[in-house]
């Protein structure tokens, strides 16, 4: 996917998967395709940044004797809105169909080092005409936008859409491929060399992500749809042929790979995170140190805000699938005023037995860690037990003198 403006795009933006781009539709408005036209998908891998993990697809229409050479674009967004991060987070997000000189598209493409594979499809010319007549009614003003929703409908499914909406039960779709993992599986190939991203998938997804997607949700995924294209039918008359009538690599860039993977360093500062706590704690349980505050608060404000966002996306946003997150076992939003607390007044009524009810609910949350329904994050696994290891000693060892205050 392209963005309107990748110099100020946002990591923010790779959290569930969300980026487009594009230039102003074209006014030139020819209404009948020739009979040298070709309508074809195309799909751009993915590229390095962020924004464009997940690759691209969209739809070109060549004509030459028309002058006609254009790619219909459905990921487009403007991201100089000064709202955009607000809507972006509560999930109001207004994608347009825009259109682009080809030509000037796959400079674009070739310069951020993506691969660009071209699938021409077998249509007749009637039925060339008729999906361009669609797509020049739909990159109109007031019909290009609509609502962006990443998994069900984005720029892939919005290609799929327009050949069913403009040849109707001509095009059919069959059950190939099908997906042999969840939502949230399907994302982690693409996600592989950006661990933070990976790790913030999981934190903000919530059930509905760890469902099996039908083979037609699957075409969210440029990589599907192209593999469905592959698949899919079209009627002629009286007689059924495949959709895409040839494939070809309009660029390849040398070298590239489609799954990089990068060293997981937020896994390994979960670890990293444990065996300090495990010294910290150890250290003060043999020099008879009682423990500090502000180590822990800052422990728990950082769980805190972890589950006060994931209760945000579920609660507040419109985000289907961030609702039903089973991170709020281990994340509770109440650490944050227990950290408050603990800065201000360590010694209040109350606490330790907060520390205590906490050490036991990650107990509990460690120990049964690969039987709960949503999967949860690898990274967490070693941050729960630190939190367990924290509350429980301060359950212990807690300062039970009313204003005293114990720091090391």
């Amino acid at each position: 996917m392209t963005p309107a403006a990748p110099n100020r795009l946002l990591a923010l933006l790779f959290l569930i998967g969300v980026i487009g781009g594009g230039i102003a539709p074209s006014t030139a408005q020819p209404t009948r395709l020739s009979a040298e036209s070709e309508v074809s998908m195309v799909t751009i891998l993915p590229g390095d940044p962020v924004y464009s993990m997940f690759g691209h697809s969209a739809l070109r229409v060549h004509d030459p004797a028309l002058n006609v050479d254009r790619l219909y674009n459905y990921g487009t967004f403007d991201f100089g809105d000064p709202f955009f991060i607000p809507k972006f987070a509560y999930g109001h997000l207004r994608y347009f169909l825009s259109v682009v000189p080809y030509p000037a598209a796959l400079r674009a493409y070739e310069q951020q080092r993506r691969p660009v594979i071209e699938q021409t499809l077998n249509l007749t010319r009637a039925q060339r005409t008729a999906l361009f007549r669609y797509l020049q009614v739909n990159a109109r003003p007031e019909n290009r936008y609509y609502q962006y929703v990443f998994f069900f409908d984005n720029c892939s499914t919005r290609v799929r859409d327009a050949l069913e909406q403009a040849l109707g039960d001509a095009v059919q779709f069959s059950d190939r491929p099908h997906p042999d993992a969840t939502f949230r599986h399907l994302l982690d190939p693409y996600a592989a060399n950006l661990p933070l991203v990976d790790l913030s998938f999981d934190l903000a997804l919530g059930m509905p992500s760890d469902r099996r997607p039908t083979p037609r949700e699957a075409h969210f995924l440029p990589e599907y749809l192209f593999a469905a294209f592959e698949h899919a039918t079209v009627q002629h008359s009286d007689t059924t042929r495949a959709l895409v009538a040839r494939t070809d690599t309009v660029r390849w860039i040398e070298g590239y790979s489609s799954t990089p993977t990068a060293f997981d360093w937020p896994r390994a500062a979960g670890w990293l995170l444990l065996v300090l706590t495990l010294g910290w704690t150890g250290w003060q349980a043999t020099t008879g140190h009682r423990p500090g505050t502000y180590g822990d608060a800052l422990l728990l404000a950082g769980i805190g805000c972890t589950g006060l966002l994931a209760c945000f996306l579920w609660f507040v946003a419109t985000y289907e699938v961030t609702e039903y997150n089973w991170n709020l076992l281990w994340a509770w939003p109440t650490h944050l005023i227990a950290a408050a607390v603990l800065l201000w007044r360590p010694s209040a009524y109350g606490l330790r037995a907060y520390f205590a009810v906490t050490a036991v609910g990650t107990l509990i949350v460690a120990a049964g860690w690969m039987g709960w329904p949503q999967d949860l994050h690898a990274a967490v696994f070693p941050v729960v037990l630190a939190v367990g290891v924290r509350t429980g000693w301060r359950a212990v060892r807690q300062a039970p003198i009313l204003g005293v205050r114990h720091d090391s």
